[in-house]
């Protein structure tokens, strides 16, 4: 049975969330230029043991920029311990990739999983290692049971949620929408007519990640968690429903009232199947008067990639939250959890100082980043906009639904080209297919779910 944190009301988090996100699309000045703390380093607040001379692999998916940014959690890690560690570029689905290198005998020592999913095939396949008493005492001070409980399988805790994001966020060129007149919409409809203010004065309103399968199903999810409410989200998220639901009609039909509208994408229909999610973001926020898009939507990470942009977070790029389909605003939350795939002394020493907020903080500063531990300086967020919806995170303890795709087996809800990722790429190349597109996922997901 799959484990995870969200059978609890969203109501609470969703409300901080929308007040932070909509409070910052007004932040302007120097809100992207505030100097970086440089506390979280200097006074280690964790003791690790000395590993001089071990050597340990991490491997996660990132690339680019987060990449580059947790790598200096890892270098930190060095500096601490005397170990030498090297980052294993890892592929979707990453289950696949660890079977790969654990068949072939040399698997790393820590992953990092981006799907509940992949932490519950990890501990079925008896590839992962329970956390040690050190982590589980970091687990314990700086971590909600909300997020402890995503990490453990039967009762057991294997992981440590080093990352999370808020997935209900859209940011959009400030300079765009002073032009076309348009203010941040609070619901669908608004949402829509905004859309349709924007592409008519030249810019299309949407830069949409169609090339990567899971920016959609993060599209489907806030929309359906909004209009379905949150005990349909848990219902379909354990496949308790079927995907040809009329919950889940409803959402399609929805979610096609923006993708059926070629002048609403950046680049049409074509041109959203073409654009893979970094680009998404950097062609929004370039172009001067005249970007490829004036939003795109995204996590809190969006910022990561703005970051490779002139604009600025707080006064070009500003964000408001995915809009009430339904009664409520809609929050869905993610994350990367850590897990150690050898029994040995550093892996467990690294499970330890990915649980403190020591590590938390060094990649913190970077931006595009938000933390689930609770013990993390708001300080050391890079401008406010970062800080109010770490902040928000974590007021809202255990009340958050989880990202659904990520709770699905993998090669349902994680697989490129495949599942849900594909369903709903077809449905983007044609949103009249409201039906089809249904017949497929359920199809898809009664052979990966087993029933």
């Amino acid at each position: 049975m799959r484990e995870h944190g969200t059978g609890r009301t969203h109501l609470k988090w969703a409300a901080l969330a929308a007040a932070g996100a909509l409070a910052l699309t007004a932040c302007g000045g120097d809100a992207g230029e505030e100097p970086a703390p440089q506390g979280g380093t200097a006074s280690p607040g964790v003791a690790l043991p000395k590993l001089d001379g071990e050597k340990l692999q991490v491997a996660a998916v990132w690339t680019g920029p987060e990449q580059a940014n947790f790598t200096k959690v890892l270098k930190e890690f060095e500096k601490r311990t005397g170990a030498t560690v090297t980052f294993v570029p890892a592929q979707d689905p990453i289950v696949t990739f660890l079977g790969t290198k654990i068949a072939g005998g040399a698997p790393p020592d820590v992953a990092l999983l981006p799907q509940v999913g992949a932490l519950v095939s990890a501990v079925q396949n008896k590839w992962a290692q329970p956390v040690g008493p050190e982590a589980q005492a970091q687990l314990d001070k700086n971590y909600s049971a909300g997020w402890k409980s995503l990490g453990a399988v039967g009762g057991t805790q294997y992981g440590v949620y080093y990352k999370a994001a808020n997935k209900s966020l859209i940011w959009y060129n400030a300079k765009a929408f002073e032009a076309a007149g348009v203010k941040p919409p609070k619901t669908w409809k608004e949402l829509i007519t905004a859309a349709d203010t924007l592409s008519a004065s030249g810019t299309p309103a949407v830069s949409v990640a169609g090339a990567d399968g899971w920016t959609l199903t993060d599209w489907f999810e806030n929309i359906y968690l909004s209009q379905a409410g949150p005990e349909k989200y848990d219902q379909l998220a354990k496949h308790e429903i079927k995907w040809t639901d009329d919950s889940v009609r409803q959402a399609l039909t929805t979610l096609g009232e923006l993708f059926g509208r070629k002048d609403f994408l950046a680049g049409g229909t074509s041109g959203a199947l073409a654009t893979e999610f970094p680009k998404s973001v950097t062609q929004t926020f370039t172009g001067g008067d005249r970007p490829a898009a004036a939003m795109v939507f995204e996590g809190d990470f969006v910022a990561v990639n703005i970051a490779q942009t002139e604009a600025k977070v707080g006064e070009d790029a500003l964000v408001f939250p995915f809009p009430a389909v339904g009664a409520k605003a809609p929050v869905v939350s993610g994350g990367d959890v850590a897990v150690a795939l050898k029994p040995s002394k550093g892996a467990q020493a690294l499970l330890t100082f990915l649980a403190s907020p020591d590590a938390a903080q060094i990649q913190a500063r970077e931006g595009g980043f938000v933390s689930p531990n609770k013990s993390v300086d708001p300080a050391a967020y890079p401008n406010d906009i970062q800080r109010g919806i770490a902040e928000a995170l974590i007021a809202a303890g255990d009340d958050f639904r989880f990202d659904m795709s990520d709770q699905a087996p993998a090669a349902f809800g994680g697989t490129p080209g495949a599942g849900e990722w594909k369903a709903l790429q077809d449905f983007l190349a044609n949103p009249s297919d409201v039906a089809g597109t249904q017949a497929k996922l359920e199809a898809d997901a009664a052979k990966a779910y087993g029933n």
